[in-house]
């Protein structure tokens, strides 16, 4: 069942009948659990009773870390209780982040593992077993939101006060395998509220599903066949062509994701939930700290939340916030994946980081250094820096093994392409010349710029009317031009 596809679409409509149709609270909760464990089963059945464990573990132990302490003892005995109770919830906390993280990366690393043991490979007798067993979908935000649920409750927050809500949320289907990571809270009280989502709501649902599939469908996906073909043909392709794959990559990445989220946040929006914003025009940022404001921001704000400002944040000097920025970026690169790439990807936008904070630094001692940053050369100057940085690091995360990325940095700069190349993958399977393919490309950044000048700086929005008329013909479109095969979304691998 895929997002989007017509099995999908029927599934969603089938559910939001039932849904709405259901008096009680209680009966809605165990339709979108039992729902969205069917949604988990049509993808990865192999993998659910390991989900379903998990979320029960995670719920346990945050009742386990909320129990209050008992107050009948004599005040000379206060003391002594309050500082075992608080060891023992630390302790709990601790065992549930350990679970989790085990879990993660043990299933991130294992293939890494058994390749090294020789266990895993073309020539392995077992390559076909253990690529079945690895990863399932939607671990890693799974993972996520499980920790980010133990530290609210060991912070202070409620936990679910039962079952049937924890549940609910942790495999609520529009979110389950690539996020966006919302908190149970947020989740919890709006559905608690049972508010219908009204004709505008309706639209609005309604025109994120269809917009995202366009981006997916119509956009990402045609992109992917450039940057699949030029990729896959290393050593033929010249400097141009691995710049422009790379260039194409990133805008297929945002695509890609950001299709997902807006489908994911659409269908939640019918059920009457507001799941949380993951993109805000990332690529018209000027700082890399901007950006990580803008792209995947609800791993920003867990990074944050969750390890940044553990481990001290900006409080602690300039010196101790640098390292802070750089762990935590590389832990962003190893959660991503088990090979170097990842990690030199996210060694390079911690280096951004810091060069970003150090720069801040010296303009608060040098006012002329910060007019000229405020300027609009200083302005242009930032944002080709920045997307240089994001563009360029996008490499390593698109061809994370040694031997790919090593290849592609070779080729980078002085190599001809071989003509055979240019001939196969330009003229004859995508029908564009380089120029053109260029071009397009730009059209597309043209058109993200446009809607951002009308959303963010004129601030104009479509009119309901106006979408609703557009959502059939955008869903006849993604259905009409798609390619012959819909590629899964990227960050399902993650």
């Amino acid at each position: 069942m895929i997002l989007p596809s017509i099995v999908y679409l029927l599934f969603l409509l089938s559910v939001l009948g039932l849904f709405w149709t259901l008096p009680s609270l209680k009966a809605r909760l165990w339709l979108l659990t039992i729902a969205s464990l069917v949604f988990y089963a049509s993808l990865q059945i192999e993998y659910l009773f390991l989900m379903v464990t998990l979320m029960l573990v995670t719920f346990f132990l945050g009742n386990a870390i909320a129990a209050p302490l008992d107050w009948r003892r004599g005040n000379s005995r206060w003391q002594l209780a309050e500082q075992g109770w608080n060891r023992r919830r630390r302790r709990l906390l601790w065992i549930g982040i350990v679970i989790n993280v085990v879990l993660l990366l043990g299933f991130k690393y294992l293939e890494g593992g058994l390749r090294l043991l020789g266990w895993v490979g073309e020539t392995s007798p077992t390559a076909g077993v253990w690529t079945n067993l690895i990863m399932p979908l939607g671990l890693s935000f799974f993972c996520f939101e499980c920790i980010a649920y133990l530290v609210d409750i060991y912070r202070g927050s409620p936990p679910a006060l039962s079952l049937v809500d924890f549940s609910a949320y942790k495999f609520f289907f529009p979110k389950l395998i690539s996020g966006p990571i919302t908190r149970f809270h947020l989740f919890i009280d709006q559905v608690e509220q049972q508010k219908a989502p009204g004709l505008t709501g309706m639209v609005e649902g309604g025109w994120l599903i269809a917009y995202g599939a366009v981006k997916k469908l119509l956009v990402a996906d045609h992109i992917a066949i450039l940057v699949n073909l030029s990729f896959n043909n290393l050593a033929r392709a010249g400097s141009a062509d691995l710049w422009l794959a790379t260039f194409a990559y990133g805008l297929q990445l945002y695509l890609d994701f950001s299709a997902y989220v807006d489908i994911a946040r659409g269908s939640a929006m019918l059920l009457g939930i507001t799941l949380p914003e993951n993109f805000n025009a990332p690529y018209f940022s000027t700082s890399l700290a901007d950006f990580w404001r803008r792209w995947h921001i609800t791993l920003g704000d867990w990074l944050r939340n969750y390890l940044y400002f553990p481990l001290g944040g900006s409080r602690q000097g300039l010196g101790r916030t640098c390292l802070n920025l750089m762990i935590v970026m590389l832990i962003a690169g190893i959660w991503h994946g088990n090979n170097w790439g990842f990690l030199i990807w996210g060694a390079l936008h911690g280096a951004g980081l810091v060069l970003h904070r150090l720069t801040q630094a010296a303009a608060k001692a040098a006012p002329q250094f910060k007019q000229f940053w405020a300027s609009i050369p200083g302005l242009l100057l930032a944002w080709i820096l920045t997307q240089g940085l994001v563009f360029f690091s996008w490499l390593f995360f698109r061809l994370p093994d040694p031997k790919q990325f090593t290849l592609a940095l070779g080729r980078l700069v002085g190599t001809t392409a071989d003509p055979q190349f240019i001939q196969k993958v330009y003229l004859e399977s995508l029908g564009f010349s380089y120029g053109q393919l260029l071009i397009l490309l730009l059209g597309v950044v043209g058109l993200m710029a446009i809607a951002q000048l009308f959303q963010r700086g004129l601030q104009l929005q479509i009119s309901w009317p106006v979408k609703l008329l557009l959502i059939p013909v955008f869903g006849f479109l993604a259905w009409l031009l798609a390619p012959a095969e819909t590629l899964p979304y990227i960050y399902f691998d993650f």
